[in-house]
């Protein structure tokens, strides 16, 4: 059954909320957060992103960005920007975007679930990265950024969701990129959700499969220095943002793909019977569209041999019918013959990345549900790279949980 654990939160101050908010580390690269922190010299971006402040060329896991990351911080909570509650506290995160609403529970999850698969996963970690988390979580002393869980609800968390949102103004409301709308309530009386999740079996890992693999390696780590146990530290707790699976927003993640010939292409229409449309997404599940020398092609990927939940996937299906046998791409976590593209950059992208020459051939996916994930993650599978790109994405700098 699940934990949580109300922390003391650091939250900016409501006026200061648009100054720091900022988008998660994942997202971006080196240089494009340091685009977007130019004139923001409180944007969190310089903690989550801090060779931004270093000189160009400085090695992503040189100790020099790990002491910058943690300055970075101290001098931000103590800027008079932020405070930190006096109460262990459940938040509660609202996201709103157009015609789509989601609102979950901030809180902390422990690493214990983490360990023992009360959360489960459904990805890879990659060594490099994990090394990479841990070492800022250590420098910090803090859990920067949350990572967004999902759960089956329960009426009982939803009428102490309700019963918080519909009575109380939010603390924070902040709009950030693409109009999505951020809003934070606060609660110091935590026993309701607390029991709440006690009953709930599961947690999934929806988004920060590093990050939360990085806690656990913290806590460990820190276990040993502290001679603690298990569950009695902070830092045996890191940050989440638990939303009920059912308000769940999957976006495709689709691909592109360098060098494809001619005579390949020619080959790929052929074999899979493909049709020339004009519609830029699949409309169903089963199907991939094709764009190539500025033309849209759509084709039914063939059924899989293997009838396991992995292999039904459309992500499965397009790299074991398409990818591996006719492109080469046996390994697209590590080939550099392919590329991704989340889902909010929309086939516009996949369009212009095209016509640019940059890449040849484009693939725009339907977008893997959330119970696909959930069956991959109960049945113990993990999901193929870039099956899954959540939106809207939760900001970071607006709850901070520090130890």
């Amino acid at each position: 059954m699940a934990i949580i654990h109300p922390f003391k939160g650091w939250l900016p101050k409501p006026k200061h909320a648009d100054e720091v908010a900022c988008v998660p580390y994942d997202v971006i690269n080196t240089e494009e957060a340091a685009k977007l922190a130019e004139g923001k010299p409180n944007s969190f971006l310089h903690v989550i992103r801090p060779e931004i402040d270093l000189p160009e060329g400085t090695p992503f896991n040189d100790d020099s960005v790990y002491e910058k990351g943690a300055e970075n911080l101290k001098k931000l909570l103590k800027s008079g920007l932020y405070n930190q509650d006096e109460k262990h506290s459940i938040y509660i995160y609202q996201l709103e975007i157009k015609e789509h609403t989601q609102t979950g529970v901030f809180t902390c999850a422990s690493v214990q679930d983490y360990d023992n698969d009360t959360i489960l996963k459904h990805e890879l970690t990659r060594p490099d990265k994990e090394d990479d988390r841990t070492r800022h979580i250590l420098t910090q002393e803090a859990h920067a950024e949350p990572v967004m869980l999902t759960f089956r609800d329960s009426a009982d968390i939803s009428f102490h969701i309700e019963r918080l949102t519909l009575t109380q103004p939010p603390l924070i409301e902040h709009e950030g990129e693409e109009g999505v709308i951020h809003r934070i309530w606060k609660t110091d009386k935590t026993l309701d959700f607390v029991e709440s999740f006690s009953k709930i079996p599961n947690l999934y890992v929806a988004d920060g499969h590093h990050r939360c693999k990085s806690a656990s390696r913290v806590a460990e780590q820190l276990r040993k220095q502290t001679n603690s146990h298990e569950g009695e530290s902070e830092f045996e707790y890191f940050p989440v943002v638990l939303f009920p699976m059912d308000q769940m927003r999957i976006l495709p993640y689709n691909r592109v793909i360098k060098d494809v010939s001619d005579e390949t292409f020619s080959e790929l229409i052929n074999r899979f019977d493909a049709k020339k449309i004009d519609k830029k997404e699949p409309s169903e599940k089963g199907f991939v569209n094709i764009y190539f020398k500025k033309e849209w092609w759509s084709l039914k990927l063939p059924q899989p041999v293997d009838k396991n939940i992995v292999s039904t996937l459309d992500v499965a299906r397009l790299q074991n019918s398409i990818l591996e046998p006719m492109f080469g791409i046996k390994n697209p976590r590590t080939d550099e013959n392919i590329n991704f593209v989340g889902g909010i950059r929309g086939t516009d992208e996949l369009e212009r990345l095209v016509n640019s020459g940059k890449y040849n051939l484009a693939v725009s996916m339907y977008p893997t549900s959330i119970q696909e994930l959930i069956d991959v993650s109960d049945q113990g599978e993990l999901m193929p790279p870039k099956s899954t790109w959540f939106e809207p994405k939760i900001k970071s700098g607006l709850i901070i949980h520090t130890f």
